[in-house]
């Protein structure tokens, strides 16, 4: 039976969202991907992600407190849940062995 992996942009928004830790949300998520993952993505589509991602129970969302500075909006927080790490871990086992003793990744040849 197949493990179910996570797509590569599913992968970069949980692993930024660990890596964030308490405090993310939409900005500093999207703006760890693009500082740390090398790649761009837009605000709109790291939401729409993480809204499937809750809706398969790989995170959580908690609303925080209204504030001024951003015309008394609350920010809505994510964590990723038991569920979403082991996604994780599984499709880092996947890429693992798919990438062990490649002989070109190691400057051999194809």
């Amino acid at each position: 039976m197949a493990r179910p992996l996570l797509t590569d942009l599913e992968l970069m928004i949980l692993l930024a969202v660990l890596g964030v830790g308490d405090e993310a949300y939409g900005v500093p998520i999207t703006r760890h991907i693009e500082k740390i993952g090398g790649r761009g993505v837009s605000l709109a589509t790291v939401y729409a992600k993480l809204d499937r991602l809750e809706e398969r129970g790989l995170v959580k969302s908690r609303v925080g407190e209204p504030t001024a500075e951003r015309g008394g909006k609350a920010k809505r927080f994510f964590r990723v849940t038991a569920a979403g790490l082991q996604r994780v871990r599984a499709t880092q086992q996947a890429f693992t062995a798919l990438w062990t003793n490649l002989r070109v990744l190691k400057g051999g040849t194809t």
